[in-house]
Protein backbone atom coordinates (compact mmCIF):
# COMPACT_ATOMS: atom_id res chain seq x y z
CA UNK A 1 0.00 0.00 0.00
CA UNK A 2 1.23 3.45 -0.90
CA UNK A 3 2.46 5.80 1.86
CA UNK A 4 -0.21 8.66 2.92
CA UNK A 5 2.41 10.98 4.75
CA UNK A 6 4.25 13.39 3.35
CA UNK A 7 6.51 16.14 3.58
CA UNK A 8 5.75 20.20 3.91
CA UNK A 9 8.17 20.54 0.78
CA UNK A 10 5.91 18.09 -1.36
CA UNK A 11 2.36 19.84 0.19
CA UNK A 12 3.64 22.84 -1.93
CA UNK A 13 4.45 20.89 -4.78
CA UNK A 14 1.18 19.26 -6.10
CA UNK A 15 -0.43 18.72 -9.33
CA UNK A 16 -2.29 21.62 -8.79
CA UNK A 17 0.76 23.58 -8.11
CA UNK A 18 2.71 22.50 -11.06
CA UNK A 19 -0.16 23.27 -13.35
CA UNK A 20 0.35 27.13 -11.87
CA UNK A 21 -2.75 27.32 -8.93
CA UNK A 22 -0.76 28.82 -5.91
CA UNK A 23 -0.46 27.45 -3.13
CA UNK A 24 -2.90 29.83 -0.48
CA UNK A 25 -5.88 28.84 -3.50
CA UNK A 26 -4.87 25.60 -3.27
CA UNK A 27 -5.53 25.63 0.84
CA UNK A 28 -8.58 27.05 0.38
CA UNK A 29 -9.96 24.86 -2.41
CA UNK A 30 -9.04 21.87 0.25
CA UNK A 31 -11.01 23.93 2.96
CA UNK A 32 -13.93 24.47 0.62
CA UNK A 33 -13.73 20.81 -0.17
CA UNK A 34 -13.51 19.47 3.45
CA UNK A 35 -16.45 21.65 4.91
CA UNK A 36 -18.53 20.97 1.98
CA UNK A 37 -18.33 17.03 2.74
CA UNK A 38 -18.69 17.59 6.55
CA UNK A 39 -21.78 19.85 6.15
CA UNK A 40 -23.47 17.75 3.48
CA UNK A 41 -22.78 14.35 5.67
CA UNK A 42 -23.96 16.48 8.37
CA UNK A 43 -27.42 17.11 6.46
CA UNK A 44 -27.27 13.53 5.26
CA UNK A 45 -27.22 12.23 8.87
CA UNK A 46 -24.18 10.62 8.50
CA UNK A 47 -20.96 9.44 11.73
CA UNK A 48 -18.68 11.59 12.14
CA UNK A 49 -16.71 9.04 10.96
CA UNK A 50 -17.75 9.12 7.69
CA UNK A 51 -17.58 12.40 7.03
CA UNK A 52 -13.55 12.50 8.41
CA UNK A 53 -12.56 9.40 5.53
CA UNK A 54 -14.46 11.64 2.98
CA UNK A 55 -12.21 14.69 3.63
CA UNK A 56 -9.03 12.43 3.93
CA UNK A 57 -9.85 10.39 0.72
CA UNK A 58 -10.54 14.12 -0.67
CA UNK A 59 -6.81 15.50 0.60
CA UNK A 60 -5.70 12.75 -0.56
CA UNK A 61 -7.18 12.74 -4.45
CA UNK A 62 -5.59 16.03 -4.50
CA UNK A 63 -2.09 14.88 -4.25
CA UNK A 64 -2.11 12.88 -7.55
CA UNK A 65 -4.49 15.20 -9.22
CA UNK A 66 -4.81 18.76 -9.84
CA UNK A 67 -8.23 21.13 -8.88
CA UNK A 68 -7.69 22.90 -12.12
CA UNK A 69 -8.74 19.42 -13.78
CA UNK A 70 -11.06 17.86 -11.46
CA UNK A 71 -13.68 20.31 -9.90
CA UNK A 72 -13.57 20.13 -6.09
CA UNK A 73 -17.38 20.24 -5.94
CA UNK A 74 -17.76 16.83 -7.39
CA UNK A 75 -14.43 15.39 -6.15
CA UNK A 76 -16.36 16.69 -2.22
CA UNK A 77 -19.27 14.53 -3.16
CA UNK A 78 -17.91 11.26 -4.68
CA UNK A 79 -15.52 10.90 -1.91
CA UNK A 80 -18.70 11.65 0.77
CA UNK A 81 -20.34 8.81 -1.61
CA UNK A 82 -17.33 6.65 -1.41
CA UNK A 83 -16.68 7.15 2.50
CA UNK A 84 -20.53 6.32 3.10
CA UNK A 85 -19.63 2.46 1.30
CA UNK A 86 -16.41 2.35 3.14
CA UNK A 87 -18.00 2.73 6.84
CA UNK A 88 -20.88 1.14 6.03
CA UNK A 89 -23.25 4.00 6.13
CA UNK A 90 -23.69 3.95 2.21
CA UNK A 91 -26.56 6.79 0.78
CA UNK A 92 -27.74 6.61 -2.41
CA UNK A 93 -26.79 8.65 -4.79
CA UNK A 94 -29.85 10.28 -5.85
CA UNK A 95 -30.29 11.73 -2.55
CA UNK A 96 -26.77 12.78 -2.12
CA UNK A 97 -27.42 14.65 -5.48
CA UNK A 98 -30.37 16.35 -3.53
CA UNK A 99 -28.37 17.79 -0.65
CA UNK A 100 -25.39 18.86 -3.20
CA UNK A 101 -27.91 20.74 -4.82
CA UNK A 102 -29.14 22.71 -1.83
CA UNK A 103 -26.26 23.61 -0.78
CA UNK A 104 -24.38 24.88 -3.79
CA UNK A 105 -24.60 27.73 -5.96
CA UNK A 106 -25.48 27.41 -9.71
CA UNK A 107 -21.62 28.15 -11.31
CA UNK A 108 -20.52 25.05 -8.57
CA UNK A 109 -23.15 22.66 -10.22
CA UNK A 110 -22.15 23.68 -13.38
CA UNK A 111 -19.42 21.39 -12.67
CA UNK A 112 -21.54 18.48 -12.36
CA UNK A 113 -22.21 19.17 -15.90
CA UNK A 114 -25.62 17.46 -17.09
CA UNK A 115 -25.73 14.26 -15.30
CA UNK A 116 -24.47 14.16 -11.83
CA UNK A 117 -25.02 11.14 -11.28
CA UNK A 118 -23.00 9.67 -13.95
CA UNK A 119 -20.20 12.53 -13.36
CA UNK A 120 -19.74 11.21 -9.62
CA UNK A 121 -20.04 7.73 -10.20
CA UNK A 122 -17.49 8.17 -12.91
CA UNK A 123 -14.75 9.87 -10.76
CA UNK A 124 -15.18 7.24 -8.38
CA UNK A 125 -13.61 4.74 -10.61
CA UNK A 126 -10.69 7.16 -11.21
CA UNK A 127 -10.74 8.08 -7.14
CA UNK A 128 -10.34 4.32 -6.36
CA UNK A 129 -7.61 3.87 -8.58
CA UNK A 130 -5.92 6.98 -7.70
CA UNK A 131 -6.14 5.24 -3.83
CA UNK A 132 -5.13 1.99 -4.74
CA UNK A 133 -7.85 0.83 -3.20
CA UNK A 134 -6.61 1.41 0.24
CA UNK A 135 -9.86 2.07 2.18
CA UNK A 136 -8.22 0.90 5.74
CA UNK A 137 -8.31 4.96 7.58
CA UNK A 138 -7.93 5.71 10.97
CA UNK A 139 -8.71 8.73 12.68
CA UNK A 140 -7.47 10.77 15.42
CA UNK A 141 -10.87 10.43 17.47
CA UNK A 142 -10.50 7.04 18.59
CA UNK A 143 -6.90 7.93 19.79
CA UNK A 144 -8.19 11.06 21.21
CA UNK A 145 -10.75 8.85 23.50
CA UNK A 146 -8.49 6.43 24.29
CA UNK A 147 -5.98 8.54 25.52
CA UNK A 148 -8.49 10.12 27.45
CA UNK A 149 -9.63 7.65 29.60
CA UNK A 150 -5.90 6.97 30.87
CA UNK A 151 -6.32 10.75 32.45
CA UNK A 152 -6.67 10.86 36.00
CA UNK A 153 -8.37 14.15 37.44
CA UNK A 154 -11.11 16.23 38.04
CA UNK A 155 -13.62 14.49 35.57
CA UNK A 156 -15.56 18.16 34.76
CA UNK A 157 -11.57 19.21 33.72
CA UNK A 158 -11.24 16.22 31.64
CA UNK A 159 -14.63 15.93 29.82
CA UNK A 160 -13.99 19.76 28.71
CA UNK A 161 -10.81 18.87 27.51
CA UNK A 162 -12.17 15.74 25.36
CA UNK A 163 -14.41 18.36 24.12
CA UNK A 164 -12.30 20.82 23.13
CA UNK A 165 -9.77 18.41 21.44
CA UNK A 166 -13.00 16.74 19.83
CA UNK A 167 -13.77 19.93 17.89
CA UNK A 168 -9.47 20.73 16.92
CA UNK A 169 -9.90 17.45 15.58
CA UNK A 170 -12.96 18.15 13.63
CA UNK A 171 -11.16 21.60 12.15
CA UNK A 172 -7.60 19.71 11.44
CA UNK A 173 -9.83 18.01 8.73
CA UNK A 174 -9.82 21.66 6.69
CA UNK A 175 -5.79 21.31 6.78
CA UNK A 176 -3.40 18.84 5.55
CA UNK A 177 -2.76 17.47 8.27
CA UNK A 178 -3.74 14.24 7.89
CA UNK A 179 -1.33 14.00 5.23
CA UNK A 180 1.72 15.27 7.30
CA UNK A 181 1.17 12.79 10.39
CA UNK A 182 -0.04 9.94 12.04
CA UNK A 183 -3.67 9.99 13.67
CA UNK A 184 -2.02 9.55 16.79
CA UNK A 185 0.00 12.28 16.55
CA UNK A 186 -2.50 14.84 15.81
CA UNK A 187 -4.56 13.33 18.76
CA UNK A 188 -2.10 14.12 21.53
CA UNK A 189 -0.98 17.55 19.66
CA UNK A 190 -4.17 18.75 19.68
CA UNK A 191 -5.10 17.28 23.56
CA UNK A 192 -1.74 19.46 24.03
CA UNK A 193 -3.65 22.51 22.64
CA UNK A 194 -6.50 21.70 24.59
CA UNK A 195 -4.71 21.67 27.96
CA UNK A 196 -3.02 24.51 27.39
CA UNK A 197 -6.21 26.73 27.01
CA UNK A 198 -8.20 25.11 29.55
CA UNK A 199 -4.85 25.36 31.79
CA UNK A 200 -5.74 22.13 32.70
CA UNK A 201 -2.09 20.57 33.52
CA UNK A 202 -2.08 16.66 32.68
CA UNK A 203 0.20 15.23 35.56
CA UNK A 204 -1.50 11.83 35.95
CA UNK A 205 -2.60 8.64 34.23
CA UNK A 206 -3.22 5.18 34.79
CA UNK A 207 0.34 3.30 33.75
CA UNK A 208 2.31 6.23 34.22
CA UNK A 209 5.38 4.14 35.28
CA UNK A 210 7.01 4.61 39.10
CA UNK A 211 9.42 7.67 38.59
CA UNK A 212 8.76 8.54 34.86
CA UNK A 213 9.76 12.03 34.47
CA UNK A 214 8.68 12.43 30.92
CA UNK A 215 5.71 14.64 30.00
CA UNK A 216 2.29 13.12 29.25
CA UNK A 217 2.50 13.05 25.74
CA UNK A 218 5.80 11.29 25.61
CA UNK A 219 4.29 8.61 27.49
CA UNK A 220 1.34 8.38 25.06
CA UNK A 221 3.06 8.85 21.59
CA UNK A 222 6.42 7.71 21.57
CA UNK A 223 9.11 10.42 20.03
CA UNK A 224 7.44 13.66 19.64
CA UNK A 225 8.88 16.70 20.19
CA UNK A 226 7.67 19.75 21.65
CA UNK A 227 8.39 21.55 18.12
CA UNK A 228 6.31 19.03 16.65
CA UNK A 229 3.45 19.17 19.11
CA UNK A 230 3.24 23.34 18.48
CA UNK A 231 3.49 22.91 14.72
CA UNK A 232 0.52 20.80 14.70
CA UNK A 233 -1.65 23.33 17.33
CA UNK A 234 -0.66 26.38 14.81
CA UNK A 235 -1.85 24.48 11.24
CA UNK A 236 -5.18 24.63 13.41
CA UNK A 237 -5.10 28.09 15.49
CA UNK A 238 -3.88 29.52 11.80
CA UNK A 239 -7.85 28.22 10.81
CA UNK A 240 -9.07 30.59 13.18
CA UNK A 241 -7.09 34.20 11.91
CA UNK A 242 -8.55 33.52 8.54
CA UNK A 243 -10.95 36.07 6.92
CA UNK A 244 -14.11 34.32 5.76
CA UNK A 245 -14.26 33.26 2.43
CA UNK A 246 -16.56 33.51 -0.22
CA UNK A 247 -18.10 30.87 -1.80
CA UNK A 248 -17.11 31.66 -5.62
CA UNK A 249 -13.96 30.73 -7.21
CA UNK A 250 -12.12 33.96 -6.75
CA UNK A 251 -10.20 34.38 -4.03
CA UNK A 252 -10.71 36.61 -1.85
CA UNK A 253 -9.48 39.96 -0.56
CA UNK A 254 -7.09 39.43 2.66
CA UNK A 255 -5.51 41.88 5.02
CA UNK A 256 -3.38 39.90 6.76
CA UNK A 257 -2.45 42.51 9.95
CA UNK A 258 -6.06 42.76 10.88
CA UNK A 259 -6.43 38.66 10.21
CA UNK A 260 -3.71 37.75 12.85
CA UNK A 261 -5.42 40.33 15.21
CA UNK A 262 -8.64 38.79 15.34
CA UNK A 263 -6.65 35.54 16.78
CA UNK A 264 -7.34 35.93 20.79
CA UNK A 265 -11.04 36.94 19.74
CA UNK A 266 -11.88 33.80 17.29
CA UNK A 267 -10.25 31.40 19.90
CA UNK A 268 -11.90 32.34 23.35
CA UNK A 269 -15.49 32.86 21.51
CA UNK A 270 -14.58 29.35 19.82
CA UNK A 271 -13.66 27.74 22.70
CA UNK A 272 -17.22 28.88 24.53
CA UNK A 273 -19.19 27.48 21.63
CA UNK A 274 -17.57 23.99 21.76
CA UNK A 275 -17.80 23.85 25.34
CA UNK A 276 -21.43 24.43 25.41
CA UNK A 277 -22.46 22.61 21.90
CA UNK A 278 -20.31 19.68 21.95
CA UNK A 279 -20.83 16.66 23.96
CA UNK A 280 -18.58 13.75 23.57
CA UNK A 281 -19.27 10.87 26.67
CA UNK A 282 -16.46 8.76 28.58
CA UNK A 283 -17.52 5.67 29.27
Amino acid sequence: MPCWYYEKKDLLNTPSVRQGMSPDTESRYRRDGARFIIDAGAKMGLKYDTCATGVVLFHRFYMFHSFIEFPRCVTAACCLFLAGKVEETPKKCKDLIKVTKSMLTDAQLATFKEDPREEIMTLERILLQTIKFDLIIEHPYSFLLKFAKLIKGDKGKIQRLVQMSWTFINDSLCTTLSLQWEPEVIAVALMYLASRLSKFEITDWHGKPLGFRGKWYDYFVEDVSLDLLEDICHQVLDLYSKPPQRSGDASPSTNPAKSKSNVCVSIALFITFCCKHIKIQLK
